[in-house]
């Protein structure tokens, strides 16, 4: 897999807006990544040194509409922490 594959996009909320002053970024990232490829596909594109990966599965949700029923799709979420003396991640353009 590519780096671009395996990152989806950056998790923007409110939590991971305040994990980021403690150099820990949000990520949706691709079902079949493993914790190295994640780590690997960041250090390669935003050129950062990462010190560890959690990550994350989240189940589809049940939904309907009328009388159809079905799944939404499978997530999954990883937390990169850099390490200290590791520039920041620039996901806003300000």
């Amino acid at each position: 897999m590519e780096a671009r594959d395996i990152l989806k996009r950056p998790v923007i909320t409110e939590r991971s807006s305040e994990l980021m002053a403690e150099k820990k970024y949000t990520f949706e990232v691709d079902v079949r990544a493993n914790k190295t490829q994640v780590k690997d596909a960041v250090q390669e594109i935003f050129g950062v040194t990462v010190e560890k990966v959690n990550i994350m599965n989240y189940k589809g949700k049940f939904k309907r509409v009328g009388k159809f029923g079905g799944y939404t799709n499978k997530r999954r979420k990883a937390i990169v922490k850099l390490t200290a003396d590791s520039k920041e991640i620039e996901i806003f353009d300000i």
